[in-house]
């Protein structure tokens, strides 16, 4: 048995293994390492797999049906978002009407999520695989043995939902979650079946690399996708070992990566084990330059300690400047926590990405005033205000739903003509085109002030933050510009 993993085509590059999948401003490109993974596993259970990132390829459908006739595969492997869906069951269906006999799975947020609707809405898709599916795939494709899987056989294996051939719909009970010591290193896949130049972060140095030192996220902020459906709340570590063992792999046998990024939904969840990954790291004597997602209650000794062990980069959420949006979202931090994380890695010389939303629980106009406001105060090195967008499974997205703010359920919707994400709530106090025009005010106040201009590029400057900011701030430039052009051609 063969299987085919597929990153789909689709008509703008965009990063399905995002929690914020759209076409990206700024040049920023996510390695699809949730199939990576699964993969990995596959791998090493003997069976027969390749990987194909059509986004990369720049792959039309033809390409990838070239693809497909060409590999000869028994099973397809793919994910499809929320965002996305419409358009990935086109291609599904295509996909299956040209190769009936190949069966198709299909795992990610949106189906985990809405399996049900998923399976009535895209017949092309035979499986959905729920949550974490590292080990579900590989099931599926065993449990067949010589032959093709089919309804009796699949009825016994957890985490999976399935059309049977009455056409009912079948969702056998939840998957454990994954052990992460049992998984494979990503970067021996990545290095095996993709090219690393193909990939990048905005905020990253280039080529960067993307690895998972832990999964699930305890915290309950009500606009997040990933902890209500691939990862969960229960927080999961790889050992200090294994990760370290996986970093200094990377050093040495892919000494081209500048930049190790850890897709953790929280790496800084337990300080203890970041001080014994650091510790570790130290002792080696390795010299790596990675990044993280953190929150801002980071005490500053950890943040010295992350320093010293080579982190360059800090993501965090900042979401607000109004302390009563923050408790109303959940977020669990305050604003005095945001000021002195701020201070810290100003001090330590971590650059930080900030994150900032509007239309959140509880904003109104003067609330999102504050958060602009507070994003001068705290001054990330680099920020990003952003809509908040009512995912299916989060909180958010039934408080928009059963307040009638929510302005169309219709998923073909959400990305707008050139790839990004649409406002998809209209509020009391603004609808969905005035946030839109609010948000692109304040990224274009901030990133355009002589203050911030000032900073990125003539104060403290290497040469290689030099060519990651002219990178990332020319595809900026460029998507504002043609937004600009697209608003006055429709006036």
């Amino acid at each position: 048995m063969k299987i085919l993993f597929l990153n789909l085509p689709y008509e703008f590059n965009i990063s399905r293994a995002s929690r914020w999948p759209e076409k990206t401003k700024s040049g920023t490109l996510y390695y699809p390492y949730w199939l990576a993974y699964c993969v990995g596993v596959c791998e090493n259970k003997g069976i027969e797999v390749n990987l194909i990132d059509c986004i990369t390829q720049n792959f039309t459908l033809e390409d990838t049906l070239n693809a497909i006739s060409s590999y000869d595969p028994d099973y397809i492997m793919c994910e499809t978002t929320t965002p996305t869906c419409s358009y990935d069951y086109n291609t599904l269906n295509e996909i299956k009407n040209k190769f009936p006999n190949i069966k198709i799975i299909c795992g990610g947020t949106h189906p985990t999520i809405l399996p049900d609707e998923v399976l009535k809405e895209c017949k092309g898709i035979d499986i959905v695989v729920r949550q974490e599916y590292d080990f579900t795939v590989p099931e599926i494709v065993q449990a067949g043995g010589d032959e093709i899987i089919d309804d009796n056989q699949l009825k016994n294996i957890e985490g999976v939902s399935y059309r049977t051939s009455d056409g009912s719909i079948v969702h056998n009970i939840d998957r454990p979650l994954v052990e992460l010591d049992e998984l494979p290193w990503v970067s021996k896949v990545y290095r095996k079946f993709l090219n690393y130049d193909d990939y990048a972060y905005a905020f990253a140095q280039k080529p960067m690399i993307q690895i998972v030192s832990s999964r699930g996220c305890p915290n309950k902020c009500n606009f997040c996708s990933y902890p209500s459906t691939m990862g969960g709340r229960l927080y999961r570590l790889r050992s200090v070992n294994d990760l370290v063992d996986e970093i200094e792999y990377i050093l040495k046998e892919i000494p081209e990566i500048k930049e190790i990024f850890i897709e953790d939904d929280t790496f800084t969840v337990n300080k203890q084990r970041v001080m014994d990954v650091c510790d570790e790291i130290l002792k080696r004597n390795l010299k790596p330059v990675w990044s993280c997602n953190t929150r801002v209650d980071l005490d500053y000794e950890t943040m010295a300690k992350m320093k010293e062990a080579g982190c360059r980069l800090l993501v965090c959420g900042y979401e607000s400047g109004n302390q009563e949006v923050l408790d109303k979202t959940k977020k669990g931090i305050t604003l005095e926590q945001s000021r002195n994380f701020a201070k810290a890695a100003h001090d330590l010389n971590i650059k930080v990405f900030g994150c900032f939303m509007i239309g959140l629980t509880g904003d109104n106009l003067d609330t999102i005033n504050q958060t602009y406001e507070f994003a001068k105060e705290v001054y990330p090195d680099m920020c990003f205000f952003q809509q908040a967008v009512p995912f299916p499974g989060t909180e958010f997205y039934n408080w928009a739903k059963s307040n009638g703010y929510l302005i169309t359920e219709d998923y073909s919707k959400w990305l707008n003509d050139d790839g990004y994400l649409n406002c998809l709530v209209d509020y009391p106090y603004a609808d969905h085109g005035e946030i839109e025009k609010i948000r692109d005010n304040l990224m274009s106040k901030y990133y355009f002030s002589f203050a911030y201009i000032f900073k990125t590029f003539i104060a403290n400057l290497t040469w290689e933050e030099l060519k990651r900011n002219v990178r990332g701030g020319s595809q900026y430039i460029s998507f504002r510009i043609k937004k600009t052009l697209h608003k006055s051609n429709n006036e």
